[in-house]
């Protein structure tokens, strides 16, 4: 087990080292740095090479397996009433649960946060049942995507405008640390049941159907609740100058993400026992090294958290606040996108995914091509966003176009791309939503 975690951590750092020293460069050149805003962003990043490391070691060993357990005694069943009314517990149970969410929500004083989570947690469950029933009955995913998002922009052009962003930006909890591994791997059990040859390839597109859910159901409570854009903030940032400070600060949130994350992971772990011993009735010793994947994944999950919200937050604001007040803040433009490039390899959901990719297409797509081709797009995607902030444009003229391509693209490209493309879609948006609520604020002073 030690040597599988050596390679994850060596994994992570590989990723990490990249950002460290584009900050780095940084802080000695356009943007000078307090040294405590370095020393928390270098402890953050330890935290979030171990933390990554730990939490795709656990997604192999207990996440992914327990999913396609689940997914593939769902369809052996052959209980479509059984099929549809777990998929939509548990689509909601893992969206309550996920991180990404709870900030979300915390964003959107003019919404009660409870609201809002039940609303989008409803909006993935009924999509998951959709998505699965599309695995099982072989519907094309191509024409679903054409029909919802359809229906997706013709609500948007009534709901408010305002609205719009956060309606957006509410599909991108489907590609959380917490949903993204088990809703694929629910899927990639369902298709092995179905076992002809398109099945692998059907496997993907789990997360595309549910992320549209999301999205219509937000658009939907837009038409009864109001927003403005001074209503959607960011978290407030920590401060500490001191070393003792510091490491104060660290060990005083980390009983915070310790709950957090528990509460988060207890929902489907309880879920999966009880699932365990009414119908799977899997080997002790098997279920004994899910519960050790499921350590791991907690543990590496609290490391990642602290470290991502403690010290990377710390600098990403420092950065944005002082680039965004000099005149040639269009600097944004390059930094966002050398940034983007980067940021999106520590993403633990991408890691999930790319893994996934290499084994179903057995090496044909490779990871480092996954990885390579998503830095690039997300990275010129956050160069775009930042123009799109800075320069004042409305954000129709970005998503018109850009859904409109993907939507004719995936027509001519084979299948299993145009699952793995709308995954990454709604990934690179949800990089941008701190971001660019970040400089437009800036940009107004």
């Amino acid at each position: 087990m030690y040597k599988f975690l050596k390679s994850k951590v060596l994994e992570s750092l590989s990723s990490v080292i990249p950002i460290v020293v584009i900050v780095l460069i940084l802080s000695f050149t356009i943007v000078p740095m307090p040294w405590y805003i370095i020393l928390l962003f270098l402890i953050g990043a330890i935290l979030l090479i171990f933390g990554m490391g730990l939490f795709t070691l656990g997604a192999d060993i207990a996440m992914i397996p327990m999913g396609e357990r689940v997914g593939a005694q769902l369809t052996k069943s052959r209980n479509l009433t059984l099929l549809v009314l777990i998929s939509l517990l548990f689509g909601m149970m893992i969206t309550i649960a996920e991180p990404d969410l709870q900030v979300l929500a915390t964003q959107v004083p003019s919404i009660p946060n409870m609201t809002l989570i039940l609303c989008v947690s409803l909006g993935v469950g009924c999509f998951l049942v959709l998505a699965l029933l599309r695995i099982l009955f072989q519907i094309s995913l191509v024409k679903l995507l054409v029909i919802f998002y359809i229906i997706v922009f013709i609500l948007a052009y009534i709901s408010p405008t305002r609205f719009l962003a956060v309606a957006f930006d509410s599909g991108g909890v489907t590609t959380g640390p917490i949903t993204v591994p088990f809703i694929m791997a629910l899927g990639l059990g369902v298709a092995s049941v179905r076992g002809d040859k398109n099945s692998q390839e059907d496997s993907f597109g789990l997360i595309a159907l549910c992320s549209v859910g999301p999205i219509l159901a937000v658009l939907f409570l837009g038409l009864f609740f109001g927003i403005s854009s001074e209503d959607y903030i960011v978290e407030t940032q920590h401060t500490a100058k001191t070393i003792k400070e510091i490491l104060f600060l660290f060990l005083s949130e980390f009983p915070h993400y310790f709950k957090e994350v528990a509460i988060a992971l207890s929902p489907v772990v309880i879920f999966f026992l009880i699932f365990q011993k009414i119908y799977l009735k899997l080997p002790k010793h098997y279920v004994q090294k899910i519960y050790i994947g499921i350590a791991y994944t907690y543990i590496g999950l609290v490391c990642f958290l602290t470290g991502v919200n403690v010290g990377f937050m710390q600098i990403g604001n420092y950065i944005g606040s002082t680039i965004a007040q000099l005149y040639y803040n269009w600097i944004l433009v390059p930094l966002g996108i050398i940034i983007g490039m980067f940021v999106v390899i520590v993403e633990t959901a991408v890691h999930v995914l790319t893994k996934q990719v290499e084994e179903i297409t057995s090496g044909s797509i490779t990871k480092r091509a996954m990885l390579v081709s998503l830095s690039c797009g997300v990275g010129i995607s956050v160069g775009i966003a930042m123009i799109r902030v800075l320069a004042g444009i409305p954000i129709w003229y970005f998503l018109i176009p850009g859904y409109s391509i993907a939507i004719v693209l995936s027509h001519f490209v084979p299948k299993i791309f145009t699952a793995i493309i709308r995954f990454n879609l709604h990934n690179r948006r949800k990089k941008k939503k701190v971001t660019n609520i970040y400089c437009y604020r800036n940009s107004k002073r």
